[in-house]
């Protein structure tokens, strides 16, 4: 009998292939992840204002490696 795990570590330890869930319990740490910088909350009183903004934060998540460039 043989098994097949989802999760393992390759050869030389370069890697982890996770095939299955991960699962990060609360108080667990995780590092070396991307994090964008801070985006401060908006006080726009129009739309126009509010879309700057917004596309202030689109930037800062594409800066960080967060969300694909066009």
């Amino acid at each position: 009998m043989s098994y097949n795990s989802k999760n393992y570590m390759e050869q030389g330890g370069e890697k982890w292939i996770v095939g299955g869930t991960l699962e990060v319990l609360p108080g667990a740490t995780v590092t070396g992840l991307p994090a964008a910088a801070n985006q401060a909350d908006s006080t726009a009183t129009t739309v126009e204002g509010l879309v700057t903004d917004f596309n202030a934060l689109l930037a800062k998540l594409k800066a960080a490696g967060l969300m694909a460039d066009e």
